[in-house]
């Protein structure tokens, strides 16, 4: 494996731009994706596993949102039957059917994992799709985690040629982008040949979509179940013959075409030969949006400060990008939803003590608070101009003319992976254990840690079926 420090943009890459929409790279993408699950090094199989262990903790607790019963309740009805596990519930339905509604459920309360080179959320709709096929094909356990990378990788490698300029025209990767990478762990539990693969992209792009104007709604969610369940639609469908056009990415009036202004040359995957860009995925331990997370950072340095008592601030300056004022600065948020997607009322909340960590910390009473409200209105939110999503620095001013001040990053990748796998373990346990109990919980924890012994994702998919 290459070093982390490796380029995690098109621009990091330095390679010349002058073809706006080059040939090849949808084979580009397939042939890395492929290449690199050959055979799969422990590392990255090592995040894979947390990052499903992560995606069942957050799928556990957001199955019980109202976003996912109104689903559950129109696609499955009275009497949920089928091949694959509804997550969180008793009942099953198709491999469709639960991809949607299992991948909606684990962006419902936006606690999911996410990656800066997609610029989104790499697992909740690869997994969705991996695990309600997997369980129809009675996959091992192996093949699920070569599933996995194969569509986390997807999506990363896709991200960097698409992206800065598709994120900006306003589309939501994690459904866009999630959907091609449904595709791919669809495509790798099937075992399809290049061909299929192709195919299967094809299906994928023309029915990728999802907008950034409905952050703070339940159509954000929505976007990841239906990447899932569009994903692995595409694959299966592919494996039947079902036709598309094989340069999908590049093609004239295709995905790059239509859902962004420039195509980055495929050179871009070449500096990234043999890298695994899932090692570079990121947890969340606030449960908002992530491009607030530095923000909360600094207000939760800040707050154990001597002396600072929020009742005393008079102003407080947070500097952010624009890619944070783009996505989560909702000025007035009226739900506990919208207030996941206020960089304004994060700082606030983590300044009065509220426990960010906690889903129950955001509901519509809170936002209506007067104390949250009142504090939330003294932040002034600025753009630092140069692009450092990951980095914020917050500055606050009190009645007594004291200054506090403090920066945070939080776009750097764990370097201790087994540091990084308890405090995922520890948010899994938090979020599961109110559903599942205690000794169903470090089964599951236990059952993913040897995940590539299974025979069957079916023992998996039992243990966490009510």
């Amino acid at each position: 494996m290459t070093n982390s420090s490796a380029p995690t943009s098109a621009a990091d890459a330095q390679v010349p731009d002058e073809v706006s929409l080059p040939a090849g790279a949808t084979l580009a993408v397939v042939q890395a994706a492929r290449d690199l699950t050959r055979v799969v090094p422990q590392e990255p199989s090592a995040v894979a596993k947390q990052c499903l262990l992560d995606w069942l903790g957050v799928a556990l607790a957001g199955a019980s949102e109202p976003l996912t019963v109104m689903l559950t309740d129109e696609l499955t009805g009275d009497n949920p039957v089928g091949e694959a596990t509804l997550v969180g519930r008793s009942g099953c339905a198709t491999a469709p059917v639960a991809a949607l509604v299992n991948g909606a459920a684990a962006h419902a309360l936006d606690f999911d994992d996410m990656h800066f080179a997609m610029s989104g959320h790499p697992t909740a709709s690869v997994a969705a799709a991996a695990l309600a096929l997997g369980e129809r094909l009675r996959a091992s356990g192996a093949e699920l985690v070569a599933a996995l990378v194969a569509g986390v990788e997807v999506e990363c490698r896709l991200g960097l040629l698409v992206n800065p300029s598709h994120y900006e025209l306003g589309w939501h990767a994690t459904g866009t982008l999630g959907t091609f990478g449904a595709a791919a762990a669809c495509a790798s539990l099937l075992d399809l040949g290049e061909e299929g693969w192709l195919r299967a992209f094809g299906l994928a792009g023309t029915q990728a979509a999802g907008l950034n104007a409905v952050f703070g709604t339940m159509g954000k969610p929505l976007h990841a179940g239906k990447a899932a369940m569009n994903g692995l639609l595409a694959a299966t469908l592919a494996m039947r013959g079902f036709t598309c056009r094989p340069d999908i990415i590049e093609a004239d009036q295709g995905f790059a075409a239509t859902h962004a202004q420039e195509l980055a040359d495929v050179r871009v995957l070449d500096a990234l030969s043999q890298r695994y860009l899932i090692r570079d995925t990121l947890f969340k331990y606030h449960a908002a949006c992530y491009w607030a997370h530095a923000a909360i950072d600094c207000a939760l340095e800040l707050r154990d400060r001597p002396g600072l008592s929020p009742a005393d601030v008079t102003d407080i300056e947070v500097e952010v990008s624009n890619e944070v004022i783009a996505a989560a600065d909702i000025a007035e948020p009226r739900t506990g939803l919208e207030g996941k997607f206020s960089v304004r009322t994060l700082i606030a909340m983590a300044l009065l003590g509220d426990d960010t960590a906690n889903p129950l910390s955001y509901s519509d009473a809170r936002m209506a608070a007067p104390e949250l409200v009142e504090l939330r209105k003294r932040v002034r939110v600025i753009a630092i101009g140069d692009h450092t999503p990951g980095v914020a620095r917050l500055r606050i001013a009190t009645r007594a003319g004291q200054r506090y001040e403090a920066t945070a990053n939080t776009s750097a990748p764990a370097t201790e992976l087994a540091h990084q796998r308890e405090r995922v373990a520890a948010k899994f346990t938090t979020l599961a254990t109110p559903l599942l109990g205690a000794d169903r919980a470090e089964q599951i924890r236990n059952l993913i840690d040897r995940l590539d012994e299974l025979q069957s994702v079916g023992e998996l998919t039992a243990a966490y079926r009510l």
